[in-house]
């Protein structure tokens, strides 16, 4: 429903990347935004309370180079759309299935957040910074 785990990863991407990188988050089916992937973001200083969930129809056919399926249903609509495009399929739990108190819910809402979050790094890892020269003198 575009509201927790591809939100969580487009934050995340963009936090590691910056302006580097145009990323987008899409779902199957739009619903609300979770206050619970809000809460886990929010613990680690990467806001996604402003994200407004939007449909794989919502983008323009095309606009994009990579699209990462978190979900068999987004795999199966990113396939469909994809034509050129590379798909790559991360299979990524579900956390709003979790039962129990909030703080056991919250919990499986940073595993995903600390899943995603190695994931991307391991895809993308940060350049190496320039080497300085040794001074000579």
């Amino acid at each position: 429903m575009n509201a927790v785990r591809s939100p969580m990863a487009a934050a995340l991407m963009r936090h590691l990347a910056g302006r580097e990188w145009q990323v987008d988050s899409v779902g199957v089916r739009a619903g609300g935004p979770d206050p619970l992937a809000a809460a886990a973001m929010g613990e680690i200083g990467v806001a996604i309370g402003a994200h407004r969930p939007r449909r794989f129809e919502d983008l323009e056919a095309g606009s994009f180079d990579l699209i990462i399926a978190l979900s068999p249903e987004a795999r199966q609509k990113a396939m469909e759309l994809a034509g050129a495009t590379k798909v790559e399929y991360w299979p990524t739990f579900d956390p709003t299935i979790v039962e129990g108190s909030r703080e056991q819910r919250l919990a499986a809402y940073r595993m995903v957040r600390d899943q995603l979050l190695a994931r991307l790094k391991a895809r993308f890892p940060a350049p190496a910074p320039p080497r300085a020269e040794a001074r000579k003198g």
